[in-house]
C-alpha cells in the first residue's frame, strides 16, 4: 500500500519535567508513597531522562492526581476523539482528500475503553459516511501502530480502490498511576498524550507526491514475558508494569526482528521511543543506528504509546523525503512488530 499523507497532533498546554516534579511532589498522592519513591521520581524529572517536555490534555498538571477511575476514562472520552480528529484532518488536508471519502477507519488505543469504539465518534466528528467501515483495535500497548498499518494493508489487498486512514492515539494521563512500585513510577515520568493518522491507497499519489509504500510485515509474540510490560487494574485505574528488564527485551526483539527481515538493505532504522534507556539498549546491539528521529521525539513528546513510532516516521520523512526507513514498534505483551517503508512503484 502508498502513503498518501502522515499527520499529528498533540493536546495545546505541554509541561517540562520539572513542573510535572513540582505537580507531583504537591499533590495529594505524594504523601502516600515513600520517601525514596519520591527521591526516585525527583531524580527522573529533574534528571536527564532523555525528555524536555510532555504534551498532556490537562490545564494542570495537579489535575492528574485528583481524578478517580471514572472521571479519568471520562477525560479520556473527552480527549481522545478531538486529538484523533485533528491529526486525521491534517492528514486528508496534506492528501488532498475530504473525510466522506474515505472508505475506512482504523484506530488504535489502549490508555482507555469507549463502547462503540473511538472509531464511531471519530468518524462522526471528521464526516465520514455512514457506509465506510470501521475498526478498533484494542490492547496490544506501545507497539500497536504497525498492526494497524498491517490491518489497512489486508483492507486494501480486498478492496484495492479504496481509500483508508489508520489513526493512533493515546491519552496516557489517562492511566496515569502513582505507589511505590519502581516501574510504576517510571512510568509517570515517561509518558504523554498524541496521535498521529496516515491517509493509505492500493495506488501512488498523483504528482508532485511521491510513491512511498509500506509493506514487509514482522512480528514476535512472547507470551512468557507478558508480566514484563502490561496494564493491571489498581481499583479500577490503569497500572502500568514495567519490569527493569525492558529496556533489553526490547532490544532483543527489535534486534530478531531485524535480523529476520524479508530484505537486506540500508533502510535508517526507526524505532517506537520507549525511554532513554530503552534507544541505549538498542544501539548496543544494533550499532550504526544513531536513532536520531527517536531521540528528538522523545526528547520533545516523550514516550506515547502507540503514535510515537508514526512521529518518529514523520520526523524521518521531513529530514530525508526519499529515504527508506525500517520501523520496528513494541510493548505489551512482550510484542515486537516490525514493518519497511520505502520509495516504490
Amino acid at each position: 500500500m502508498f502513503l498518501h499523507s502522515l499527520a499529528h497532533a498533540v493536546p495545546s498546554r505541554s509541561f517540562t519535567q520539572r513542573e510535572i516534579w513540582s505537580a507531583v511532589s504537591a499533590s495529594p498522592v505524594a504523601r502516600q508513597l515513600k520517601p525514596r519513591s519520591l527521591s526516585l521520581l525527583q531524580k527522573i524529572l529533574e534528571g536527564d531522562s532523555g525528555i524536555d517536555k510532555r504534551h498532556l490534555a490537562f490545564d494542570d498538571p495537579h489535575d492528574v492526581f485528583l481524578l478517580d477511575a471514572e472521571g479519568l476514562n471520562r477525560r479520556f472520552e473527552a480527549t481522545a476523539p478531538g486529538l484523533a480528529v485533528g491529526a486525521l484532518e491534517m492528514a486528508l488536508e496534506r492528501a488532498g482528500l475530504k473525510a466522506s471519502e474515505l472508505d475506512g477507519l482504523i484506530i488504535c488505543t489502549c490508555t482507555g475503553y469507549l463502547c462503540p469504539g473511538l472509531s464511531s465518534f471519530v468518524s462522526e466528528k471528521a464526516g465520514m459516511r455512514g457506509d465506510a467501515w470501521l475498526s478498533d483495535l484494542a490492547g496490544q500497548g506501545c507497539g500497536a501502530a504497525i498492526p494497524t498499518l498491517r490491518q489497512a494493508s489486508q483492507f486494501l489487498a480486498a478492496h484495492p480502490a479504496a481509500r483508508v486512514a489508520t489513526v493512533a492515539v493515546e491519552v496516557c494521563s489517562s492511566a496515569f498511576f502513582l505507589d511505590n512500585d519502581p516501574g510504576v513510577l517510571i512510568s509517570a515520568c515517561l509518558f504523554g498524550d498524541g496521535a498521529a493518522a496516515a491517509i493509505w491507497r492500493g495506488t501512488p499519489p498523483p504528482p508532485p507526491g511521491r510513491p512511498i509504500r509500506c509493506g514487509g510485515f514482522q512480528t514476535l509474540h512472547l507470551p512468557e514475558a507478558r508480566e514484563k510490560l502490561r496494564f493491571d487494574n489498581a481499583g479500577g485505574k490503569l497500572r502500568n508494569l514495567l519490569d527493569r528488564s525492558v529496556p533489553e527485551l526490547a532490544a532483543d526483539t527489535v534486534a530478531r526482528l531485524y535480523h529476520q527481515r524479508p530484505h537486506a538493505n540500508g533502510d535508517t532504522l526507526l524505532v517506537h521511543t520507549g525511554g532513554k534507556k530503552v534507544l541505549e539498549a538498542i544501539r548496543k546491539v544494533l550499532p550504526g543506528h544513531p536513532l536520531r528521529e527517536s531521540e528528538t521525539i522523545l526528547r520533545g513528546h516523550g514516550n506515547m504509546s502507540s503514535p510515537s513510532i508514526l512521529f518518529v516516521l514523520e520526523e524521518a520523512l521531513q529530514r530525508d523525503p526519499g529515504g527508506s526507513f525500517w520501523l520496528a514498534s513494541f510493548g505489551a505483551g512482550f510484542t515486537c512488530h516490525a514493518c519497511r517503508v520505502a520509495p516504490g512503484d
